[in-house]
Formats: structure tokens, sequence, C-alpha cells
């Protein structure tokens, strides 16, 4: 498999306090990638580079063997990278789907004078958006949910909608930011087939931050341990486990 991702040396400061420290890692294509680690370990912050709303003090970022540093953060998405986010970033006044089709944004070929006079061409682009946005919902069975508010969901199924919401920006690279965070043992497992699923069957690649260890084991090939922004350890999640620097990272020292 080609390296899809690539982070080189990659260092970032907030004043004296180094959030990301001479960070290099790869993510291969097709493969499910986590990063793990204690709270304050630089987990999100090494989401907000690749996503470019942090500018590197030092290092190299790639994706598809393109600069990313040279990409401002609203056309990361047209290379083909979506997020979700820790906290549910939603409108919640819209419908299911509706929020699902602002990801289709970066797919628009019409201008706005096409879209005020909704030529033929400005309604194939909708009914082919429709389409792809209707096969995320059959995929996450958002059926019973496709018209409904987001703000009368509940939290689980909003969580499953910012996925949906990812997914239908159609990208290679999917960066999930504690997709179990806040869902019962039940969702978890539908999480866990879901990311199976979608490098299985849709072909994304998945780069994934996570604290339960039970979802990163069941669908990770590999996985980074950070601690104070720095790599502790790099291997297979049974690897990455029994290292006795994340043991005492997670548990502190006296314990290996």
């Amino acid at each position: 498999m080609s390296q899809l991702l690539e982070i080189e040396n990659a260092t970032l400061k907030f004043g004296g306090v180094v959030a990301v420290n001479d960070l290099s890692f790869s993510v291969k294509e097709g493969e499910v990638y986590a990063i793990v680690g204690p709270n304050g370990a630089g987990k999100s912050t090494v989401f907000n580079l690749i996503s470019r709303f942090y500018d590197p003090y030092a290092g190299a970022l790639r994706f598809d063997g393109q600069n990313l540093l040279a990409r401002s953060a609203d056309a990361v998405a047209d290379l083909g990278i979506a997020r979700t986010f820790q906290n549910i970033e939603l409108f919640d006044h819209a419908t299911v789907l509706q929020n699902l089709l602002v990801g289709r944004h970066r797919h628009r070929r019409t201008n706005m004078v096409q879209e005020m006079l909704f030529t033929p061409k400005v309604r194939r682009e909708e009914e082919r958006h429709r389409a792809a946005v209707e096969d995320v919902i059959d995929f996450l069975d958002l059926q019973p949910y496709r018209d409904k508010m987001i703000a009368g969901l509940p939290y689980g199924v909003r969580k499953v909608v910012e996925l949906g919401r990812a997914l239908a920006s159609g990208p290679r690279l999917l960066l999930l930011d504690e997709p179990a965070s806040g869902l019962s043992v039940e969702e978890t497992q539908d999480m866990r087939w879901w990311i199976d699923d979608i490098r299985k069957q849709m072909g994304i690649t998945v780069l994934m931050v996570e604290h339960d260890m039970g979802l990163v084991s069941g669908v990770s090939d590999r996985v980074l341990a950070l601690a104070d922004g720095a790599k502790l350890a790099e291997g297979t999640p049974a690897q990455v486990q029994s290292d006795p620097a994340v043991i005492e990272a997670y548990l502190g020292t006296g314990v290996v």
C-alpha cells in the first residue's frame, strides 16, 4: 500500500508550550490508523494541523504526495479529506437530509446565476447529490431520521449524522475525532462495524483519535501512542498496549 498521508518532523508551539513535538508518522492508503494517548497528549492538535487550522512551527505535511502546507483550510476538503469533531458540529435547525447535503458542497459545479434560474444543469446536479446522500443514509441506517430536525435527535444519532456528512463529501481520507465519545456500548459496537465497512466497502482510509481501546483494537491496523505531543510507540494495537512507555503514560510512574 502506498503512503497517503505523511507527517514529517511536525512541531507546533503555543507560546512556550510545545503541543506537537517533532512528530513523524505516515498513514497507508486503505488502512485504519488510530492515535491514542492521555488527555492533553496532542491528538486533536494533530488533526487540526492536518485540517490546516494551525500552521506548524516546523516540519512537513503531505497528502498523496501534495504539500498540505500550501493549502488553506477551506481547500483541504477539495483534496479528499473530511473530518468529524469531538463536539458535534451540525446545523440544529436543519434536517438530517439537509445536513448531509452540506457535505456535497465540494462537488458543486454550478454557479449562483444557474442556481437562481434552476437550469437543467442545476437539476441534474441536485439529483446527483441527492442520490449520493441517500446512499449514505442507507449505509448508516438513518432512514427513520432523514426528515427530522437535528435539534430533536438523541446524541448518538447526531453523532452518526456527523459521520454521514463527512462521508457525503466522498473523501479519500476520513479523520474521526473520538467517534465513540458519549456513545452507549451498543452504539459503539455499531460504530465499530461502520468504520470497518467504510474501509472495506467504500475504500476510504481512516485516521482516528480514540480513547476506547476496545474500539481501537477492533478496527485498527496500526496505532500511534502520543504523550506531551511526542511519539511514545507505534505498531499493532497489541504491541502498543503492551509497550512499557505507553503503560506508564496511562497509569503513572512505578506501574511498569
